[in-house]
């Protein structure tokens, strides 16, 4: 097996609301839209999956709630100043909780803020080789 991701699914309440906020407040481009799915492309070959949380469990069975695994994504960032606007447009987008960035121990400056579902999203300027690797 290939050591790689290639799809993100995070089980949503609402899709609508889910693609609402990633697209109309975040400004993300879908790359498809049906009924029970929003799907937006977060890398070279990797998808962000939005996913009907009752399509969802007819197909993986039930889930224990919406944003409950202990799981964050995280959208790194090359500077401080980036990290502050970003998490100003998860704001405005209408995120229920969004906390202030601070400097971390590990060197880097990060905050969070969370989606419709409560999904929580780091954003972070890294320092070093391998947060410089992930930016694009």
């Amino acid at each position: 097996m290939d050591q790689r991701l290639s799809l993100v699914t995070l089980v949503v309440a609402d899709v609508e609301a889910a693609r609402r906020f990633y697209a109309d407040g975040l400004g993300w481009e879908p790359a498809f839209v049906g009924a029970d799915v929003a799907m937006f492309r977060v890398g070279e070959k990797v998808l962000l999956s939005l996913w009907d949380a009752t399509a969802a469990a007819a197909e993986i069975g039930e889930v224990s709630g919406a944003g409950a695994a202990p799981l964050t994504l995280a959208h790194n960032v090359a500077s401080r100043e980036e990290v502050d606007a970003v998490l100003a447009l998860a704001r405005r987008a209408g995120s229920p909780r969004v906390g202030e960035a601070v400097e971390r121990e590990w060197g880097g400056y990060s905050g969070y803020f969370a989606d419709p579902d409560g999904f929580r999203w780091e954003v972070a300027q890294n320092p070093g080789p391998l947060g410089d690797s992930l930016l694009p």
